[in-house]
């Protein structure tokens, strides 16, 4: 058990290279082609060791931020640091940053030794030492057994191991990788997610992916950004800003989220949210008096009898359901407050039966639960 041990130390020190995790820092980014305006002001702070996602739908910016880092694209205005070294001026090749592109760029006429072997050749490595860690990067991803394949003769989330190995085993300071699981089969995806997080555990390198699944996202960073109009929305770990979005945008791409119209008002020397049908709550002093939208996700609220009555702490509002699907494990109905349609998630019990479309019910949401947002 002991000798086992060492020989994970060992391959981690080869192909890492004992390098010290290094942080990325971002200051004042805008980068522009031609006339369109892609990255507008973008400042961030990637901790040493972090896996960091940069999240957001086509055409927010993420893959032009993750190529800035890699020294590929126009060049921008503001810097970017790896470690404490202003890179922004320099080309690719100088910054020791590694990518993995999404459709994996590997080689077609060489095996899978060749093409991890590939960078280290380049580079004038000894051959000894070539063997050596060409051997330990396809250990490390588990493909030492398939080293005499070509490409074609490898499945999508093998390529795939093939790239990160060649990748690493140059012994980068930042693994940088752009859609990495966007090839694969959703079962695969998922297989993937986890020896991706395992590789870069064990490697202990600052990792930075980009991604429009949000799922993909939660499930493999630390931390993660999300992007639209090449303006960063908000930063955080993922469950933060799942529960805690700071915009309408961030919410509403991080999954259903209900929203309602209202204002907040000044009441007997305290803030309150009012919306439809007497939706109502407290709400912290920062709320200014004005136009603002209630947040909350569809789990987070409750049918109960139209003539139930709130509790402490719910906002408790009359509702009609007007449709339900069946989802596997919950139904989700659609109920109207007023005219707006809120979206309600009960879990599925074996032998229960939907409610009926136009049937009267109470809509029950936990105060603490719903987020308050000006807009």
């Amino acid at each position: 058990m002991h000798h086992a041990t060492n020989k994970a130390t060992d391959t981690k020190a080869g192909i890492a290279g004992r390098m010290e995790p290094r942080r990325i820092l971002i200051e004042n980014l805008h980068i522009s082609f031609g006339p369109t305006h892609v990255l507008r002001g973008i400042d961030l702070e990637i901790a040493p060791g972090e896996l960091f996602a940069f999240l957001g739908p086509s055409g927010s910016g993420k893959s032009t931020l993750l190529r800035a880092i890699a020294g590929f694209g126009p060049h921008p205005r503001g810097r970017i640091f790896i470690g404490d070294e202003d890179v922004t001026t320099l080309p690719p090749w100088e910054r020791n940053v590694g990518m993995v592109f999404q459709n994996y760029a590997l080689w077609p006429h060489m095996t899978v030794w060749e093409n991890v072997a590939f960078g280290l050749k380049e580079r004038g490595v000894p051959r000894a030492e070539i063997a050596r860690r060409t051997r330990e990067a396809l250990e490390l991803v588990g493909l030492v057994e398939l080293a005499n394949r070509r490409p074609s003769q490898l499945s999508g989330g093998q390529q795939q191991r093939v790239a990160l190995a060649r990748t690493i085993v140059v012994r980068p300071q930042v693994l940088l990788l752009d859609e990495p699981l966007s090839n694969l089969d959703a079962n695969l995806r998922v297989q993937m997610r986890r020896e991706l997080r395992r590789l870069q555990r064990e490697l202990g390198i600052t990792t930075v992916f980009v991604t429009h699944d949000q799922e993909e996202a939660n499930t493999l960073a630390d931390t993660m950004a999300v992007l639209e109009g090449g303006v960063i929305q908000q930063t955080g770990p993922p469950m933060e800003l799942y529960d805690d979005p700071a915009n309408l945008f961030v919410a509403g791409f991080l999954g259903a989220a209900n929203r309602l119209p209202g204002r907040v008002v000044a009441r007997d020397g305290e803030k309150w949210f009012e919306g439809p049908a007497g939706f109502a709550l407290p709400v912290t002093v920062e709320e200014e008096p004005g136009e603002a939208w209630a947040v909350f996700r569809p789990q987070a609220a409750q049918l109960l009898a139209a003539e139930a009555k709130a509790s402490d702490g719910e906002v408790c509002v009359p509702v009609r359901i007007a449709h339900a699907e069946f989802l596997g494990p919950v139904v989700r109905y659609g109920v109207m407050v007023d005219e707006h349609e809120v979206l309600v998630d009960e879990a599925h019990l074996p032998g229960t039966r939907p409610r009926a479309a136009g049937d009267a019910a109470n809509l029950s949401v936990r105060r603490e639960t719903v987020r308050v947002i000006r807009e």
